[in-house]
């Protein structure tokens, strides 16, 4: 018996020893901290959040959006900005002073008079319109330029590269196209004179919007022109001096002009513009 008492007696020791031994662990391991509410508003899945938010998209404290630094950039652009939306069809008059010379590249009896003035200066006046393509305008443009002896008309096509800076708009313009002598002096020229030929004219020019659809400026111009004639059959009389008199070619100038004859001459023009914008 005394033996039975040994065994419940150490049971207790060691029941003792353990209750002992869990309090100390517990008093160790610190407490785990309480679940915070996720910060997103509740937006998870699966353990997985949302990223928080950019710098420049923090919310205000009212839960409004604040914009971003690109944002007020662009506010503040639009703001500055003339205003003149997009432009689909043009429509412009000019006009100014053009020099010009019949034969300044090549001469091949186009004219067959002395009297007959192959170098000119006198006032141009044009007219154009034509569609829009953000930058790039295709239209169509009519020039006549007067002086002494003859005038110089012209119809070409016309394919022109604008750069939009604000209210002001410097462009850049190549066209080509139909181009004749009219109004000849028949007293230099003789009757019945038929002068064509082409045109290709290279340009720069600046526009100033006043208005979204109004606008005023500038432009400079060059170009060549090839120009040809059929042989005519003079009826005036020889002038025997060989001074060419007007109204009187000699011998030398009728055979010439019984003859075709052609020419590449060119042209400076410089003019004011006033534009339509729709």
């Amino acid at each position: 018996m005394p033996s039975i008492h040994r065994i419940v007696l150490a049971c207790h020791v060691v029941a003792v020893g353990s209750l002992v031994a869990s309090s100390a662990v517990a008093q160790q391991v610190p407490a785990a901290a309480p679940t915070s509410q996720p910060s997103n508003g509740g937006l998870e899945a699966g353990g997985l959040a949302p990223p928080p938010p950019m710098p420049g998209d923090s919310a205000s404290s009212n839960g409004s959006q604040q914009p971003s630094a690109t944002e007020q950039q662009l506010n503040r652009a639009e703001k500055e900005d003339s205003g003149r939306g997009l432009e689909f069809a043009y429509f412009n008059i000019e006009g100014g002073y053009e020099q010009i010379g019949l034969e300044t590249f090549k001469s091949n009896g186009l004219t067959y008079a002395s009297t007959v003035a192959t170098k000119d200066g006198g006032m141009m006046f044009g007219a154009g319109a034509g569609i829009r393509l953000l930058f790039i305008t295709l239209g169509a443009r009519a020039r006549l330029g007067k002086f002494s002896q003859w005038n110089v008309g012209t119809l070409n096509a016309e394919v022109g590269i604008h750069v939009p800076l604000g209210d002001l708009e410097p462009y850049f313009t190549l066209g080509g196209g139909y181009a004749f002598l009219g109004s000849l002096d028949q007293n230099n020229w003789g009757a019945g004179v038929s002068i064509r030929g082409y045109d290709i004219r290279g340009g720069f020019g600046l526009d100033y919007y006043v208005t979204p659809v109004f606008s005023i400026g500038g432009n400079l111009t060059g170009e060549v022109l090839g120009l040809t004639r059929p042989g005519v059959n003079l009826s005036a009389a020889t002038n025997a001096s060989g001074t060419g008199q007007p109204g009187q070619l000699d011998a030398a100038s009728q055979q010439i002009a019984a003859a075709d004859g052609s020419s590449m001459g060119a042209a400076f023009s410089a003019s004011a513009v006033l534009g339509l914008h729709f």
